[in-house]
């Protein structure tokens, strides 16, 4: 399933929706087409418009400030890319760094995702403990940071410059 980015009017990323979801937007007049795939397009008996990757909405939308993107295991594996935090293999888990039966919580700088192998093999210790260090220190995304993660956005391929570059991870 493709995910599309949608810009509120002032270009502010507000969130984002499925392909079919930024399509019925864009054919309904709510939504431009700010970048589409390069050589995708939707085909219909009326319809020929370019797959979209980002669109922004022409009405302004008010949203509630966020200062930071609510925390899910989804968005821990997603936020390192599903890289393992020790080892730098395919993250299928996530681990806690303070364990939480030592009062570490679910919380962006405590969990990194984790291959299954390093994840039973630290157990209930801390890295120090287990001796195994991070390749990555654990950070908090910015909401926008968190759509652009969710996006597979890290090659950046068909967004527009003017985007915000993420943070670097192993």
């Amino acid at each position: 399933m493709r995910d599309t980015l949608v810009l509120n009017a002032s270009f502010e990323p507000l969130s984002t929706v499925s392909l079919n979801r930024a399509v019925v937007l864009v054919l309904q007049d709510k939504a431009v087409v700010e970048a589409a795939h390069p050589e995708l397009r939707m085909r219909g008996a009326a319809v020929d418009l370019p797959v979209p990757r980002v669109i922004r909405l022409l009405r302004f939308v008010r949203v509630p400030f966020r200062r930071q993107a609510p925390w899910s295991r989804r968005g821990v594996l997603v936020r390192d890319r599903h890289r393992c935090a020790y080892c730098g293999h395919r993250a299928t888990t996530v681990d806690h760094v303070v364990p939480r039966s030592r009062g570490g919580g679910d919380t962006w700088l405590n969990t990194v995702a984790s291959c299954a192998a390093d994840n039973h093999r630290k157990a209930d210790r801390t890295p120090a403990q287990a001796q195994m260090p991070l390749l990555f220190e654990p950070f908090v995304p910015t909401p926008s940071e968190a759509m652009l993660l969710a996006l597979g956005a890290d090659s950046r391929a068909g967004l527009p410059d003017w985007l915000p570059e993420l943070p670097a991870v192993a």
